[in-house]
């Protein structure tokens, strides 16, 4: 009797709002958690692009996520953890991060979701959802290997998401 030996990845994306295209992908091994990628997917877009925000669940609320976004000039729209303490602020980002947790209690955080827009965050898992539609399971066996064939499916995606969004000005 053969045992495979199953390893899960995590497939970590950022996707641009306007053009729901993924602009940046990391893919790790299980044992890495979300909040540590956050800096390498914004490092893949380019330091000239503008970024105005950044829409990320709650196990983003870390010190070096939101001071990575504030470095790039964007918002965080990261819900605080449950418990959350205000932050010495000495940052930009720890200052962001508390003005975020003053609004949660001062709104509640039903109301913090529909002001800040976090429900954004929603297309992100659409798109995941999407992904996952193109195959759950990889089939290289290689790490390096892998990598190449998620950014096969990711521009397969943005190829569909490109021919599948209508233009809304006149073409010149």
């Amino acid at each position: 009797m053969a045992v495979r030996n199953i390893v899960w990845r995590k497939l970590h994306i950022a996707v641009d709002e306007g053009s729901l295209e993924i602009r940046a992908v990391e893919m790790t091994g299980n044992e890495i958690g979300d909040a540590p990628v956050l800096p390498m997917l914004l490092e893949q877009i380019p330091q000239d692009e503008d970024i105005a925000s950044v829409t990320a669940d709650g196990t983003y609320d870390t010190r070096r996520s939101h001071d990575t976004i504030a470095e790039r000039g964007a918002q965080g729209i990261i819900p605080p953890r449950k418990n959350a303490k205000t932050w010495c602020p000495t940052s930009a980002g720890a200052i962001a991060r508390n003005e975020t947790l003053r609004a949660c209690r001062h709104l509640g955080r039903a109301i913090w979701r529909r002001w800040s827009g976090y429900h954004r965050r929603s297309r992100v898992e659409t798109k995941m959802h999407r992904i996952k539609l193109l195959g759950q399971r990889l089939t290289a066996r290689d790490f390096d290997r892998q990598i190449t064939e998620v950014h096969v499916r990711i521009s397969v995606l943005n190829r569909f998401t490109a021919l599948g969004i209508p233009l809304t000005h006149p073409v010149a």
